[in-house]
């Protein structure tokens, strides 16, 4: 019998985040031999790199960090939420996020390509997934710029990491803006608007809305005098539904998002919300 201990396999496992029963085969293989163990299971990891090609990602974890006016988000994937909670996925995931910052990668394809320890960040995906033994995906990054810039990460679950993120840029520097960045950002997580004015929305998307509204009041035989009114105040509360600036404020609902930042002296400049999966 190979000569390791139950605190051997947990140790291991922790330092890999593969399964009870690749850690006791590798340990059998290695012949308690920690050091070698983890690399029989990346070995094996690699081997199986093409199998899981088609498996699904829905795990995983959002990451973010704010340096000089600049935001950088990415959300990383993986196939449990084993995976997603463990040591190695989650410093795979600040190597991702460290690279982004580092290079100013806007998109995935441009972090991918980008020189990490001599390789591309491409192969070290590839190499997480076979320590890990899961198909692992960097599925999308975010940049904004402000002069504050606030990065808002969400834990849904106390035993997982952050599984929402939001990056909020305002116009202002001070620490009034600072705070008011920070309370929109949390709001943005809770609230997930889709644009931050309603000039942003398509013009063919309002009239859509506006159709509809006309539709249904005169489906529910709404007075023809006031369907104008009726079919504009149906188009506001749409509006309210997805535009942050004409949202009821979450820490003060008698307030809009847009009645804050006035009254904060600033304006929203960009944001962007990441929830894993979705």
């Amino acid at each position: 019998m190979a000569n390791y201990t139950a605190a051997d396999i947990k140790a291991l496992r922790e330092r890999t985040g593969a399964g009870m029963m690749d850690v006791k085969k590798a340990l059998d293989e290695a012949n308690g031999d920690a050091e070698k163990a983890m690399e029989l299971i990346r070995i094996k990891g690699l081997k199986g790199a093409t199998k899981r090609e088609g498996r699904s990602t829905a795990e995983g974890l959002v990451a973010a960090k704010v340096a000089g006016g600049v935001g950088v988000m990415v959300e990383v994937n993986c196939e449990t939420d084993f995976v997603a909670k463990a040591a190695p996925f989650i410093e795979f995931s600040n190597k991702v996020l460290e690279t982004a910052m580092a290079t100013g990668a806007a998109d995935v394809e441009a972090l991918l390509a980008a020189d990490v320890d001599g390789k591309p960040l491409s192969e070290v995906v590839i190499e997480a997934g076979a320590l890990l033994g899961e198909k692992i995906v960097v599925r999308r990054i975010a940049r904004i710029e402000g002069a504050s810039v606030d990065a808002y990460l969400h834990k849904t679950s106390k035993d997982l990491p952050a599984q929402v993120g939001v990056l909020f840029a305002v116009d202002g520097d001070n620490d009034g803006a600072a705070t008011v960045a920070h309370d929109v950002a949390v709001h943005i997580a809770a609230m997930s608007p889709s644009y931050i004015s309603r000039d942003e929305v398509a013009a063919e998307t309002v009239e859509n809305e506006r159709r509809i509204a006309a539709e249904t009041a005169q489906a529910e035989g709404k007075p023809e005098a006031a369907m104008s009114k009726i079919v504009e105040g149906r188009l506001t509360g749409f509006f309210k539904d997805i535009v942050l600036v004409d949202q009821a404020f979450a820490k003060d609902a008698k307030k809009s998002v847009g009645t804050v930042l006035d009254e904060a002296g600033v304006k929203a400049v960009a944001f962007a919300r990441f929830r894993v999966g979705a």
